[in-house]
């Protein structure tokens, strides 16, 4: 059987067919002309460029923390609504940029 099987696939092999992949070029090139805005790790000062969503978001993560931090201090440690805020984003910074949120918030 497998002598017919290579037989049957001999002259296949022999044809070249052309497959058009253009469509997938822009998903595969990084145009950093978006990333403008710079934003830093706390901790450590690396400093990572970022496109306006990404910073938007980045920027929502540090605003949920504060007012979660403040919040809890009136429903009790842990208990604000802002924790999940904060999380939701996190989730997404970090799907949006894994290099970015190695850097800034891992």
């Amino acid at each position: 059987m497998r002598e017919y099987h290579t037989k049957q696939q001999g002259p296949r092999l022999n044809q070249l067919t052309m497959v058009d992949l253009s469509y997938i070029i822009p998903d595969m090139k990084t145009n950093t002309d978006e990333r403008t805005e710079e934003r830093k790790n706390r901790f450590n000062g690396e400093s990572i460029l970022l496109t306006k969503e990404e910073a938007r978001i980045h920027d929502c993560i540090f605003l949920a923390e504060i007012m979660a931090t403040l919040n809890d201090k009136t429903v009790g440690q842990g208990n604000s609504k802002h924790w999940v805020i904060m999380q939701k984003n996190i989730d997404k910074f970090s799907r949006l940029n894994p290099k970015a949120y190695m850097v800034l918030l891992d």
